[in-house]
């Protein structure tokens, strides 16, 4: 028979009321992000975990398939939202979820919108041949002042992350 534990989960699987309303949360917020749902799902459950998880867990407690699991934690280590724990003398990798505001912030910055600014320069580069082989001069002009303007954008954001970072930070 199922046991419950005292925050309404049961011991063979499956959520909480509590637990399910946070990892809803997260799910909302991964997905404004453009993110999978199941980065939401493992980082909810780590948040109100009182204790690490291992892959194991997640998969049994979420419902989701292994692989899924493996590569959502494999994206918040590298988004730095996600720590190894060490329980015990287990031979098992645990997880835990990274709290600090800071360092959530700066590993989606790193690890997101600093590779889509980057490549956007490059993007931009790009066009920037395409504006100038159009033979049509009012045509070129609008592209050119419109590309100006997207250059703009993309250098100003480069500027403005570390500002974030830091009004953010803890």
């Amino acid at each position: 028979m199922k046991h419950l534990l005292e925050n309404g989960a049961r011991e063979t699987g499956g959520l909480g009321a509590l637990e399910r309303q946070v990892v809803d949360f997260f799910v909302d917020g991964v997905r404004v992000l453009g993110l999978p749902r199941s980065i939401g799902e493992i980082y909810g459950l780590l948040y109100i975990s009182e204790g690490p998880l291992s892959l194991d867990d997640l998969v049994l407690r979420l419902g989701i398939s292994k692989g899924s699991a493996s590569q959502g934690l494999r994206a918040l280590k590298g988004l730095g939202a996600v720590r190894e724990a060490v329980v015990g003398e287990e031979r098992r990798t645990y997880f835990e979820a990274a709290v600090e505001l800071k360092r959530l912030v700066g590993g989606f910055i790193r690890e997101q919108i600093r590779p889509h600014l980057d490549s956007g320069k490059v993007k931009i580069g790009r066009l920037g041949d395409v504006v100038r082989a159009e033979s049509n001069p009012e045509r070129r002009r609008f592209l050119t002042e419109r590309l100006a303007r997207l250059d703009h954008w993309v250098r100003s954001g480069g500027r403005v992350l570390p500002v974030m970072q830091k009004l953010l930070g803890e």
